[in-house]
């Protein structure tokens, strides 16, 4: 990757080089392009993402003249947090502004063990899975690097971490907010390995977890190039009614999702590896018994456990959220089918941090956000008079 800074006679200078989304192997790129030996690249990466300094003035182990030379052609330059709220359970939720005006929410979960970091990787979904609310707000753009790894120095920044007598921090981080990550691939592919870096975060393969609906060819890319926990967002043991619920399944259907999730195993260099099976619950829609028996079935030569998730409603939606005794149901089949099988505890849905809940502020490109919300309130009068 070039980073040749040359400025043509007559031209705008060139727009500044953001340094925080980039890996070490670019950063070492850009420091060789300057002449410089490529150990700069791990010292700027501690100045960054383990100091969380942002001011290229103050990385004092860097000579005068070549503060001077970065400053001139690179910027250090995270999001903008806008707004900032706490759920009475600890959960806290940003809501992030990007360059063009739209905006993204990261959710940060405590826990007595760990501080799990839920992140965004686009702004709005491509994908429109039918009992989510991000995927109603529509699509505007791919988050870059910056704006993805700025997700997680913001957080640190907010939650204390780079200070020397920090509480909790982030122990985890999983790629499930806004957007499907695998259709912004080599940009997720950089912020995870600024995550995975021991100059970044220092994070460990097994506490990074991407979750993807099934984007078949970017997971069988993936496993070529990292070795993070891969979770599939399921929701369904069957074609016809995930086509219903997850409409990317009509171009890349069960069968080879499964097969794919399992060459992705293969691929990692231990064999104790599982993928995470993510299953949202709604009521009378994908809880009934046979589900659970059929999904044991398509699951049975795949090394996985298993994650229910409570759904949660949102605004606008005519889904409900699955009884108690129905969860507990479907738990008991897939245990007695051998399973690992564990219910996700809803956390932040007062401030809507839920899983499926968050929305951020998005600038639709798609007009799918104006079609829902037309469709809602043609079907409000007949809601009421029923």
């Amino acid at each position: 990757m070039s980073f040749s800074l040359g400025v043509k006679e007559n031209c705008k200078p060139a727009k500044k080089i953001n340094l925080m989304g980039m890996p070490v192997e670019k950063v070492e790129n850009f420091f060789a392009e300057l002449g410089e030996k490529r150990f700069r690249a791990t010292q700027i990466l501690q100045w960054i993402h383990q100091k969380g300094i942002l001011d290229i003035e103050s990385m004092t182990n860097f000579s005068k003249p070549l503060r001077r030379k970065l400053i001139s052609m690179a910027e250090v330059r995270p999001p903008d947090i806008v707004n900032c709220e706490e759920s009475t359970d600890g959960t806290r939720k940003w809501l992030i502004q990007l360059n063009g005006g739209s905006c993204v929410e990261a959710v940060f979960i405590p826990e007595r063990s760990r501080g799990t970091l839920c992140v965004s990787s686009q702004i709005g979904c491509a994908l429109d899975c039918s009992f989510c609310a991000t995927g109603k707000q529509g699509f505007n753009r791919d988050l870059s690097a910056s704006e993805i790894i700025g997700q997680v120095w913001l957080a640190c920044k907010s939650l204390g971490k780079f200070d020397q007598n920090a509480p909790q921090g982030i122990t985890n981080v999983v790629m499930m907010g806004m957007g499907e990550p695998l259709m912004n691939f080599d940009n997720v592919v950089d912020a995870l390995n600024i995550m995975l870096d021991d100059h970044g975060y220092g994070l460990s393969k097994r506490r990074v977890t991407l979750s993807t609906a099934g984007v078949i060819p970017a997971i069988d890319k993936l496993g070529d190039v990292s070795d993070v926990s891969l979770a599939i967002s399921l929701h369904a043991p069957n074609d016809e009614l995930r086509n219903e619920l997850v409409p990317i399944n009509r171009k890349y259907p069960l069968g080879g999702l499964v097969s794919s999730a399992k060459k992705y195993l293969n691929k990692m260099p231990d064999n104790r590896r599982k993928i995470t099976i993510e299953y949202t619950l709604i009521d009378n829609i994908n809880d009934r018994g046979h589900h659970a028996h059929e999904l044991a079935d398509l699951l049975k030569e795949l090394p996985c456990k298993i994650n229910l998730i409570p759904f949660n409603p949102f605004y606008g939606t005519q889904y409900k959220r699955v009884t108690n005794c129905a969860m507990y149901r479907f738990r008991d089949i897939l245990q007695q089918h051998g399973y690992t099988v564990t219910i996700r505890t809803t956390r932040g849905d007062d401030i809507a941090a839920a899983c499926g809940q968050l929305a951020g502020q998005v600038n639709d490109k798609t007009r799918r956000q104006e079609r829902y919300k037309q469709k809602f309130s043609d079907e409000q009068p007949v809601r009421m008079m029923l």
